[in-house]
């Protein structure tokens, strides 16, 4: 799931060009292309978790190759974002946010026809490096293009809402295209979509240029080390951890990412600049940033398969039951906002995630036959609550006592270690579940579509029971997660109040 929140953080968003329009020069229309870009990014990953039992079910997916539905796009568009920002830098970000658009664009086409998982999820790692090379010049491309003061505020604002709408607006879109049509849809959507936005682009002011290099080497190395650790992880666990391409893929991880280490601790420019990890508040927001995308992102992917699989919900009736999560997100994340001024970000997010593990316990708790009222509602809300408590001090630290001109590669490294996060978190997660559910029904989620084939109605019920005892699993290590986030929170980071300054930086949570 996405629920983007934009918090005011001293981000360096780009610099006004000299020939920023003034507010009567199709102003509108440009708010609109890059709140719909910005919408469609964040609706592509809710949108998406919605379907993913249609699109088991029609492809013949395992449960292991189902997750990277999820992984293959956090994967790309987390790894490959920093080097979209600089791209953007380089070759302008106007130019970087068209071809972003048009690739995420035609992704979703090929996604939309796809005939097999192998296309389906070549197409979701086309759709997140699009998502990478637009999504860090859409603030940038505000600053060149909106006049300081009210129409930029207004910008901004807007720009912020569609974030916090493309989440329900995602889940709820999901589940009508799903039942109505099919789940082919919810790629079908971005066409209209990316085209539009694609054509109001020529609104748009190009930012200034700057001089620089790409770190090709180090995006390949990088990304293709997660892939590759992500890859052994699930392997792993349908195979074996002794499987020769299980530990083939971990040593693979191993050398790829020490290289990636090396390069980026001896580039003139590299992607992920070390000197922003020294400083033991920004380290701590990061791994605690990375520990609860893990969390968050496999509670998500199994709650949608829970309540479709188990309770038979349909995609539509699974899109509304979100809504006390996002309810919940929402309204901490605007209170904790407000504390960042009177707290220590730690005191803040440090006991959010203790409430978000304590809602993860609770669901750990589900059996096959629970009531949505009595159990599921009310771990939603504390779980969303405990959560937007997190994000906005996380933010914050992150960003606290950077030098100006590594503001905006901060806040692009706290998104970047929340999709990874995700990614790794839900290669581990679904691993744990898929091992459990098999130890009590081996093969449980082919048994339960084999039994509502054929009609055996004892056969369903015990692979359900399987099936939600390998949930309940995940749940308890997802706890466990956002436990050790908070450890992380109270050793690591120190910083004292936060006070905030102008600029927004946006943070995609989930």
């Amino acid at each position: 799931m996405s629920a983007d929140i934009t918090i005011t953080t001293p981000a360096q968003l780009g610099t006004d060009a000299p020939g920023a329009p003034p507010g009567g020069r199709h102003l509108g229309i440009a708010l609109f292309v890059i709140a719909a870009a910005q919408l469609m990014v964040v609706l592509d990953n809710t949108i998406t978790n919605i379907a993913l039992p249609a699109i088991q079910t029609d492809l013949g997916m395992s449960d292991a190759n189902l997750a990277w539905i999820v992984n293959s796009y956090a994967l790309a568009f987390g790894g490959l974002m920093l080097l979209g920002g600089k791209a953007g830098d380089l070759f302008g970000r106007r130019r970087l946010f068209q071809v972003g658009i048009l690739v995420f664009t035609l992704a979703s086409l090929l996604g939309g026809l796809a005939p097999n998982e192998g296309l389906l999820i070549g197409a979701r790692i086309l759709q997140g490096v699009g998502a990478a090379l637009a999504a860090p010049s859409a603030l940038a491309l505000i600053t060149t293009t909106f006049p300081v003061g009210k129409s930029r505020n207004t910008a901004m604002g807007v720009y912020a809402g569609m974030a916090g709408i493309g989440a329900t607006a995602g889940l709820l879109l999901g589940g009508v295209l799903t039942d109505v049509l099919n789940w082919r849809w919810v790629f079908f959507v971005n066409i209209p979509i990316g085209l539009a936005v694609l054509a109001g682009t020529k609104t748009l002011v190009e930012a200034e240029r700057h001089p620089g290099r790409l770190d090709v080497p180090g995006a390949i190395t990088g990304t293709g080390g997660l892939i590759a650790l992500v890859y052994g992880i699930t392997r792993g666990g349908e195979h074996g951890w002794t499987n020769g391409l299980s530990l083939a893929s971990f040593a693979t991880a191993g050398v790829l990412l020490a290289v990636f280490l090396v390069i980026q601790s001896r580039a003139a420019e590299p992607m992920m600049p070390l000197r922003l990890l020294k400083d033991r508040n920004r380290s701590g927001s990061y791994a605690s940033m990375l520990l609860l995308g893990a969390g968050m992102f496999a509670t998500f992917y199994f709650l949608t398969l829970y309540m479709q699989l188990i309770l038979g919900y349909s995609a539509v009736t699974t899109g509304f039951a979100y809504l006390p999560f996002s309810i919940g997100m929402a309204t901490a994340a605007g209170v904790s906002s407000k504390l960042v001024s009177h707290m220590a970000p730690r005191l803040i997010a440090g006991p959010g995630l203790l409430v978000a593990a304590a809602g993860m316990f609770w669901f750990a708790t589900l059996k096959a036959d629970s009531s949505y009222a009595g159990h599921l509602l009310p771990a939603m809300l504390v779980t969303g609550i405990g959560l937007g408590m997190s994000f906005v001090p996380l933010t914050l630290g992150a960003v606290s006592g950077v030098d100006h001109q590594d503001t905006g590669m901060a806040s692009a490294l706290l998104n970047t270690a929340q999709q990874i996060g995700g990614a790794l978190g839900l290669a581990v997660l679904s691993t744990i579940s898929t091992s459990a559910a098999d130890d009590k029904l081996p093969q449980a989620a082919s048994a339960l579509y084999r039994g509502l084939a054929v009609k055996d109605f004892p056969l369903v019920a015990r692979a359900g029971e399987a099936l939600t005892h390998g949930y309940t699993m995940a749940f308890v290590a997802a706890g466990v997660v956002f436990l050790a986030g908070v450890a992380v929170m109270f050793a690591a980071v120190n910083a004292g109040k936060q006070h905030h300054a102008e600029g927004a930086a946006p943070l995609h949570m989930g």
